[in-house]
Protein backbone atom coordinates (compact mmCIF):
# COMPACT_ATOMS: atom_id res chain seq x y z
CA UNK A 1 0.00 0.00 0.00
CA UNK A 2 1.33 3.33 -1.11
CA UNK A 3 2.08 5.98 1.34
CA UNK A 4 2.92 9.46 1.64
CA UNK A 5 3.69 11.11 5.28
CA UNK A 6 4.52 14.29 5.55
CA UNK A 7 6.35 15.96 8.34
CA UNK A 8 8.19 19.25 9.50
CA UNK A 9 5.23 21.64 9.98
CA UNK A 10 4.75 24.32 12.30
CA UNK A 11 4.42 27.92 13.39
CA UNK A 12 7.44 30.64 12.34
CA UNK A 13 7.36 33.92 12.39
CA UNK A 14 7.84 35.64 8.86
CA UNK A 15 10.96 35.83 7.63
CA UNK A 16 11.71 32.64 9.45
CA UNK A 17 12.24 29.32 7.30
CA UNK A 18 11.10 25.89 7.53
CA UNK A 19 11.97 22.43 6.08
CA UNK A 20 9.24 20.12 5.03
CA UNK A 21 9.75 15.93 4.42
CA UNK A 22 7.52 13.79 2.81
CA UNK A 23 8.55 10.05 3.29
CA UNK A 24 7.20 7.34 0.79
CA UNK A 25 6.78 3.56 1.45
CA UNK A 26 4.76 0.96 -0.74
CA UNK A 27 6.54 1.60 -3.74
CA UNK A 28 10.07 3.41 -5.35
CA UNK A 29 9.53 6.75 -5.37
CA UNK A 30 12.22 7.52 -7.71
CA UNK A 31 9.98 6.51 -10.12
CA UNK A 32 7.64 9.14 -10.23
CA UNK A 33 7.43 13.10 -9.94
CA UNK A 34 6.54 14.41 -7.11
CA UNK A 35 4.87 17.66 -5.97
CA UNK A 36 4.02 19.83 -2.94
CA UNK A 37 0.83 21.24 -2.51
CA UNK A 38 -0.63 23.86 -0.24
CA UNK A 39 -4.35 24.86 0.70
CA UNK A 40 -5.47 27.93 2.47
CA UNK A 41 -8.68 28.23 4.26
CA UNK A 42 -11.50 29.01 1.81
CA UNK A 43 -8.73 27.85 -1.31
CA UNK A 44 -8.65 26.21 -3.72
CA UNK A 45 -5.31 23.71 -3.68
CA UNK A 46 -2.40 24.79 -5.39
CA UNK A 47 0.99 23.46 -6.53
CA UNK A 48 3.81 24.88 -5.24
CA UNK A 49 6.63 22.78 -6.08
CA UNK A 50 7.65 19.74 -7.93
CA UNK A 51 10.73 17.87 -9.25
CA UNK A 52 11.35 15.22 -11.89
CA UNK A 53 11.46 11.44 -11.01
CA UNK A 54 15.82 11.97 -10.94
CA UNK A 55 15.77 14.96 -9.54
CA UNK A 56 17.30 16.97 -12.63
CA UNK A 57 14.28 19.22 -12.97
CA UNK A 58 12.10 21.38 -10.86
CA UNK A 59 9.47 23.52 -10.95
CA UNK A 60 7.88 26.31 -8.52
CA UNK A 61 4.70 28.46 -8.64
CA UNK A 62 5.53 31.77 -9.05
CA UNK A 63 4.46 32.74 -5.75
CA UNK A 64 7.61 30.73 -3.99
CA UNK A 65 9.78 31.01 -6.67
CA UNK A 66 13.59 32.03 -5.03
CA UNK A 67 12.37 31.04 -1.74
CA UNK A 68 11.45 27.41 -1.54
CA UNK A 69 13.67 24.87 -2.96
CA UNK A 70 12.68 21.08 -3.60
CA UNK A 71 14.97 18.41 -3.43
CA UNK A 72 14.35 14.75 -3.51
CA UNK A 73 16.70 11.79 -2.12
CA UNK A 74 15.33 8.65 -3.79
CA UNK A 75 17.92 6.31 -1.09
CA UNK A 76 15.81 7.53 1.36
CA UNK A 77 12.37 7.63 -0.68
CA UNK A 78 11.90 11.28 0.66
CA UNK A 79 11.34 14.76 -0.87
CA UNK A 80 11.66 17.73 0.79
CA UNK A 81 10.72 21.52 0.71
CA UNK A 82 13.13 23.84 1.83
CA UNK A 83 10.98 27.16 2.79
CA UNK A 84 13.07 30.29 3.35
CA UNK A 85 11.71 33.95 3.45
CA UNK A 86 8.68 33.26 5.31
CA UNK A 87 5.24 35.12 4.63
CA UNK A 88 2.13 35.40 6.26
CA UNK A 89 0.12 34.32 3.17
CA UNK A 90 2.55 30.76 3.04
CA UNK A 91 -0.03 29.61 5.89
CA UNK A 92 -1.68 26.78 4.97
CA UNK A 93 -2.15 22.71 4.91
CA UNK A 94 0.88 21.45 2.82
CA UNK A 95 0.55 18.19 0.98
CA UNK A 96 2.97 16.19 -1.13
CA UNK A 97 1.86 13.67 -4.00
CA UNK A 98 3.13 11.29 -5.94
CA UNK A 99 2.69 11.78 -9.61
CA UNK A 100 1.45 9.34 -12.39
CA UNK A 101 4.76 9.32 -13.97
CA UNK A 102 8.82 9.74 -14.03
CA UNK A 103 8.15 13.27 -15.80
CA UNK A 104 6.30 16.63 -13.62
CA UNK A 105 5.54 18.97 -17.33
CA UNK A 106 3.88 21.94 -17.70
CA UNK A 107 1.10 20.42 -15.86
CA UNK A 108 2.68 19.70 -12.73
CA UNK A 109 0.67 22.28 -10.74
CA UNK A 110 -1.95 20.30 -11.57
CA UNK A 111 -3.65 17.97 -8.92
CA UNK A 112 -5.02 16.09 -11.68
CA UNK A 113 -1.90 15.16 -12.58
CA UNK A 114 -1.11 13.03 -9.31
CA UNK A 115 -1.95 10.18 -8.14
CA UNK A 116 -1.28 9.50 -4.26
CA UNK A 117 -1.54 12.48 -1.54
CA UNK A 118 -0.33 12.30 1.91
CA UNK A 119 -2.37 14.19 5.33
CA UNK A 120 -0.90 16.92 4.78
CA UNK A 121 1.30 19.18 7.87
CA UNK A 122 0.26 22.73 8.63
CA UNK A 123 2.33 25.43 8.15
CA UNK A 124 1.92 28.87 10.15
CA UNK A 125 3.28 31.88 9.76
CA UNK A 126 3.13 34.84 12.10
CA UNK A 127 3.46 38.45 11.52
Amino acid sequence: QVRLVESGGGQVQAGGSLRLSCAASGYTSGSNCMGWFRQAPGKEREGVAAISAGGGETYYADSVEGRFTISRDNAKNTVYLLMNSLKPEDTAMYYCAAGWSSWCGGGWSSKFEYSYWGQGTQVTVSS
